[in-house]
C-alpha cells in the first residue's frame, strides 16, 4: 500500500516471485469511469473508491493466499479491505518522500495516474499505525526492500 508511484507493482511482483504467492495489481480493479477521472487529473472521492476497495477485498477473500497492490490511504478503506477479506491482511506500506516518489511517476510510462495527483494523494494519506502495516522505505533498493518486509512478516507465516 502507499500513494501512486511508491513501487507497489515492483515490490508486489517481487514479493510474489519469492514467497511463490500470486500478485495482483490494484490498478486493474478499478472501474473505467474511474481511471477516466484519473486520466483527467481528477482525484477520486470516497464514492469512486468504495466499489474498487471491496473488489480488492474480494481477491483477497477469494484467492488468498495473494498480494494485491492497492493504495489503501486511509485507516478506513484499510478496516473495509480487512473486513472484506474474511481473514488477515497483512499490509505493507511502501513510503517514501513525496520528492523521489514524483520523480518515480516522471520516468514510468504507460501510466494513467498523473504526476499532478500526487499531492492529492498525500493529502488522503492517512500513514499506517505500527500495530496495523509493516512500513518499509522505498529508497532501499528492490532487492533490500523485499528483505525487509520478508523479516518483518509475522513468524507464523513460514517466510525465509
Amino acid at each position: 500500500m502507499g500513494v501512486s508511484g511508491c513501487g507497489k507493482s515492483s515490490a508486489g511482483e517481487a514479493l510474489s516471485a519469492r514467497l511463490g504467492i500470486p500478485y495482483f495489481d490494484g490498478d486493474d480493479l478499478h472501474r473505467a469511469d474511474a481511471v477516466a477521472k484519473m486520466r483527467q487529473g481528477i482525484p477520486l472521492t470516497d464514492a469512486d473508491r468504495w466499489p474498487w476497495l471491496d473488489r480488492v477485498a474480494g481477491v483477497l477473500h477469494d484467492k488468498a493466499p495473494v498480494i494485491v497492490g492497492c493504495s489503501a490511504l486511509k485507516r478506513g478503506y484499510r478496516d473495509r479491505i480487512r473486513a472484506g477479506a474474511g481473514g488477515p491482511v497483512i499490509f505493507v506500506h511502501l513510503a517514501g518522500s513525496k520528492e523521489l516518489i514524483a520523480s518515480r511517476m516522471g520516468a514510468r510510462t504507460g501510466h494513467y495516474m498523473p504526476t499532478s495527483l500526487l499531492d492529492s494523494q498525500f493529502a488522503a494519506l492517512e500513514p499506517p499505525a505500527p500495530d496495523e502495516a509493516i512500513t518499509v522505505d522505498i529508497g532501499l533498493d528492490l532487492p533490500d526492500l523485499v528483505r525487509s518486509v520478508l523479516e518483518q512478516l509475522p513468524d507464523d507465516r513460514g517466510v525465509t
